[in-house]
């Protein structure tokens, strides 16, 4: 499966922005999903994973409330939604696909990979 995320962009803190992320194939709808990011001079970091059909979810722990998952699988398609944006979010933000059963939160967990976005807030 090939990922495609969207354009990130520059905002304000306090502000919202909605990233998504577009896969190839017909086997969408096996895989979860799961979105990370990685801020300069740090690992990357599990944000949100989705399970196959979209009825599960888990979030890290810092980020609850604040950001949520979703996903379309008649069109392929994967978000997610940011609120209330602080500057330590600023990272290049990777969407992901696992074909394994478990919505894990380890990078390894997934196969394929995103190019990236960038995501920055400004204070």
């Amino acid at each position: 499966v090939q990922l495609v995320e969207s354009e990130g962009g520059l905002v304000q803190a306090g502000g919202s922005l909605r990233l998504s992320c577009a896969a190839s194939g017909r086997t969408f709808s096996t895989y979860v999903m799961g979105w990370f990011r990685q801020a300069p001079g740090k690992e990357r970091e599990f944000v949100a994973s989705i399970s196959r059909g979209g009825s599960r979810t888990f979030y890290a722990d810092s980020l609850k409330g604040r950001f949520t998952i979703s996903r379309d699988n008649a069109k392929n398609m994967v978000y997610l939604q940011m609120n209330s944006l602080k500057p330590e979010d600023t990272a290049v933000y990777y969407c992901a696909a696992s074909s394994l059963p478990a919505m894990g939160q380890r990078p390894h967990n997934y196969a394929y990979w995103g190019q990236g976005t960038q995501v920055t807030v400004s204070s």
